[in-house]
């Protein structure tokens, strides 16, 4: 970070700045991701595959037996604890520096109830977007949550880390630079707890939290499994467990059934045999807020709301089985139902969402609607060239996209949109019929562009002008109609369950951020928080407040901070 975000020794604030110039900052304040940038769609693409293909070669997982096998203790000054839990923060500096802001706050008072800032702090997964490149950590991630908390406060807060899979794109080195270090052990005004990926901690009356790294669902490694072995050692048929986990394995197994194998494994055979009882699985990974409750007293908690763009919550299954019944795994625990309990944002205000995508497609995604508005111009000629017999316009024909091969790219590459070879589960009939449908549709288009582009005049210059002609005036055009082409193919793909992520993430949708707090009383009673904002701040000025430990920046607007539901406990 720049000069004035360098941290002192001991978690002394560096110099305050004077404005929100990056310069005073010490890091840039971040836009959102586009997330169907061409190169953006490209580049993650590649790290995925790349991730899926070379993970095994990357894992320094094993590694990490060399380091500390440290068990951490958090305790509160009254004999509980106040703990926060937030996910998927690292994206545009609005939403994200809205929930830090929030967190770093000395006490909220939300929907009546006054809840001072926690002892310790969870970060759930991937920290930052759209890579862990060192640059993305430091403006997406550590940045803002300096400006949050600039110094330590008296109560010395500690945060934990897991990671997820966008953490894990470059083998996990910036992760553990940032979250696992044995000097300077200072992020923000938190102290950083871990000495690996993984952690556990013990918490007031027998409560014990454990972060799992299952490096995207692969198998949990030996080192992790003899690191929990010791730490189970510590647990007895009255201690209660808070699983934090990657991803909501419980929810994906919908659609995988082998994506809640490693966390069924863990538990069965590191907690269950010490008589303690999972009470509480927390993950991150879908940005939003779910709760699922069974008959076994479990809850099942979903918290992504950090800062990366909203996903929906109409989609959610009402019941779900974990483990799943049809999962492959020879052993597994008994299948029991959960129900959905609650969500954020409720499902009517999910779908109202999913409309916006006509109007937030093109405006969050220019270069989206400029690689539609090439393709469709490239089309359009190779169409014009086969239509028009004329012998004038053989020159032009020469320099046209064969017609075969650009029908047969649109087709495929509409058909590979639908599902993603990056992506888990399996592809299905329906995933098929609304892709090739969806390049049908291209092609319609095309065709109907052209039938309108020779109509024009502009086809009748000398070559090559029809063509320079095309790209200043048909691409933008054609590029804006053939987003919204796109925009009704996700929503209509979506109701049947394809395209979900790309309806929302296209969107980009700042708001309904936030995080769980958490509260462990003395007597073990846990009772949770889900705090949420419907809408983050977009200004900030800096705040005048002296303090070392106050935040860099306020909003010019205040925050209204509320519960997504009331409180519920946990004994």
């Amino acid at each position: 970070m720049g000069p004035y975000a360098e941290e002192a020794a001991g978690g002394r604030a560096a110099r305050r700045p004077r404005s929100t110039d990056p310069l005073e900052l010490g890091f840039t304040p971040r836009k959102p991701v586009p997330w169907l940038a061409p190169f953006l769609l490209i580049s993650t693409g590649l790290r995925t595959l790349l991730a899926m293909l070379f993970g095994a070669y990357l894992d320094k997982r094993e590694l990490q037996k060399a380091l500390d096998s440290e068990i951490a203790k958090q305790v509160g000054p009254d004999g509980g604890l106040w703990l926060d839990y937030v996910a998927d923060l690292g994206d545009g500096f609005n939403a994200t520096y809205s929930v830090a802001y929030l967190l770093a706050q000395p006490e909220l008072t939300v929907d009546g109830h006054r809840l001072p800032r926690a002892q310790t702090l969870v970060m759930g997964g991937d920290q930052v977007y759209p890579s862990a490149a060192y640059e993305a950590y430091e403006d997406r991630c550590k940045g803002p949550y300096q400006a949050a908390l600039p110094a330590t406060p008296p109560e010395q807060p500690t945060v934990f880390a897991v990671p997820g899979n966008h953490d894990w794109y470059d083998g996990l080195t910036a992760f553990l630079r940032l979250f696992v270090r044995t000097r300077d052990r200072h992020f923000g005004g938190w102290r950083t707890g871990q000495s690996r990926s993984y952690f556990a901690a013990e918490l007031p009356a027998d409560w014990w939290l454990l972060g799992l790294d299952d490096q995207s669902g692969s198998y949990v490694d030996d080192p992790q499994l003899t690191y929990f072995d010791t730490v189970a050692k510590k647990l007895g048929p009255q201690s209660k467990v808070i699983l934090a986990v990657p991803a909501p394995a419980w929810v994906k197994a919908v659609d995988n059934p082998s994506a809640y194998d490693s966390i069924d494994y863990f538990i069965r055979t590191i907690i269950a045999p010490t008589g303690a009882r999972v009470r509480l699985l927390i993950s991150g990974d879908l940005h939003h807020y779910a709760r699922y409750t069974g008959p076994d007293d479990r809850q099942l908690i979903t918290c992504g709301s950090g800062g990366a763009y909203l996903y929906p919550t109409h989609k959610l299954p009402e019941q779900i089985e974990v483990p799943p019944r049809d999962t492959l795994a020879r052993r597994s625990s008994p299948s029991r139902p959960y129900a959905l309990a609650a969500r954020y944002p409720d499902a009517a205000r999910s779908r109202r969402y999913g409309w916006g995508i006509f109007g937030r497609l093109p405006r969050r995604n220019p270069g989206f609607a400029t690689l539609l508005g090439i393709m469709h111009t490239l089309l359009m000629l190779s169409i014009a060239g086969v239509a028009d017999f004329r012998a004038e316009a053989s020159e032009q024909r020469l320099f046209s996209v064969p017609l075969v091969l650009m029908v047969l790219v649109t087709v495929l590459a509409a058909a590979l949109f639908a599902k993603p070879p990056s992506t888990t589960g399996k592809r299905n009939v329906r995933h098929w019929i609304l892709g090739v449908t969806h390049g049908l549709a291209h092609v319609g288009l095309g065709a109907a562009g052209t039938w309108a582009w020779l109509a024009l005049p502009f086809h009748n210059w000398l070559w090559p002008l029809p063509a320079a002609a095309a790209a200043v005036l048909y691409l933008p055009a054609i590029g804006l109609v053939a987003s919204q082409l796109v925009a009704g193919y996700l929503l209509i793909a979506s109701a049947f369950g394809v395209n979900v992520n790309e309806l929302f993430a296209g969107q980009g949708i700042e708001d309904a951020k936030g995080f769980v707090r958490l509260r462990i009383d003395p007597d073990g009673t846990l009772t949770i928080y889900p705090i949420v904002v419907d809408r983050v701040a977009r200004r900030w000025q800096v705040n005048p407040n002296p303090s070392p430990e106050a935040s860099w920046l306020t909003p010019t607007t205040p925050l209204n901070p509320r519960l997504a539901e009331p409180p519920s406990t946990l004994t």
